[in-house]
């Protein structure tokens, strides 16, 4: 017991902003090496966090006095708190900024949505950025402001440009189950996509490896069209598949959220994780964590 405080005592720390779905999946994969302190700003998942192998710390990112303490507590942040839900800057970012200690290891899980609409383009990290929406607006002010602060802190900083998450729990079944539509095959758009297991992997991969200023698109090798996308799960859950909209019908039925999913095609290389951070996916494609007994080959 003794040894087991004390390797406790002298592990190094890491602070997991933003500790959801994803934190948790990536708290097993480093709760070895790290003494792990997680941010919620829900009191009633502490009791979660600390079986979970974390020492959860409650604090509101829209408030900076509530983050004083965090100030300096470890020198390597993983962040995944998402930006809040209005204006173009991201202002929780801004705040983090100001507690975050000179020299320290940052990865920040971004979105893919910062380079708008590419047609359908395969593209790379160096594809210049053009958001569409304030949503990817607000991430890419993150993205600059953590620069700026890496630059000023002399410290190491990794961004994950990513995609849309999936997994057991976090596939459209309700939108099939509601019949929602989808677009016909003359306008649909190229979707990417990466597992929660492995942009947990990716994550931990870039702590070790991640090289300074670095951008690398944490999305698995599935080549889909979005209403592949939602046959290959309809098809694994026996589900209809949707009906299928040209894009000016579509319009007049889903929300303006929806469409504006739907009007963003690219094809994100994944070439970088896997020669630099060394990724290895558990689920190459979105068709290998599917069900297997009733899906199509995609």
């Amino acid at each position: 017991m003794k040894n087991t405080i004390i390797h406790s005592i002298h592990r190094p720390r890491l602070l997991i902003l933003g500790c959801g779905d994803v934190g948790l999946r990536l708290l097993p994969l480093l709760r070895a090496r790290f003494r792990i302190f997680a941010v919620t700003s829900r009191p009633e998942r502490c009791a979660e966090l600390r079986a979970a192998g974390a020492v959860p710390i409650v604090a509101d990112l829209d408030d900076r006095a509530s983050l004083a303490r965090l100030s300096g507590l470890a020198s390597t942040i993983v962040h995944l708190a998402p930006p809040q839900s209005d204006g173009l800057l991201d202002r929780r970012t801004r705040n983090v900024c100001a507690i975050l200690p000179e020299r320290a290891r940052l990865v920040y899980v971004s979105t893919s949505g910062v380079y708008g609409d590419c047609g359908g383009a395969v593209i790379n990290e160096t594809r210049t950025v053009a958001p569409n929406n304030a949503r990817a607006k607000r991430r890419l002010d993150a993205e600059r402001v953590l620069r700026a602060w890496a630059r000023g802190s002399h410290a190491v900083l990794s961004i994950l440009r990513v995609p849309g998450i999936y997994a057991a729990e976090r596939l459209p079944l309700k939108r099939l189950r509601l019949g929602t539509p989808a677009l016909d095959a003359a306008d649909d758009v190229y979707t990417n996509h990466i597992h929660a297991d492995d942009l947990a992997r990716i994550i931990a991969c870039a702590l070790r490896r991640g090289l300074p200023g670095r951008v690398y698109h944490a999305v698995d090798d599935s080549d889909m069209k979005m209403a592949d996308y939602f046959d290959a799960v309809a098809d694994a859950y026996a589900l209809p598949r949707p009906p299928r909209l040209p894009r000016a019908a579509l319009r007049e039925v889903v929300s303006p959220m929806l469409l504006s999913f739907m009007s963003e095609s690219r094809r994100m290389s994944n070439r970088r994780i896997k020669e630099e951070l060394g990724v290895r996916l558990r689920y190459a494609r979105v068709a290998d964590a599917l069900p297997q007994s009733k899906i199509a080959n995609y």
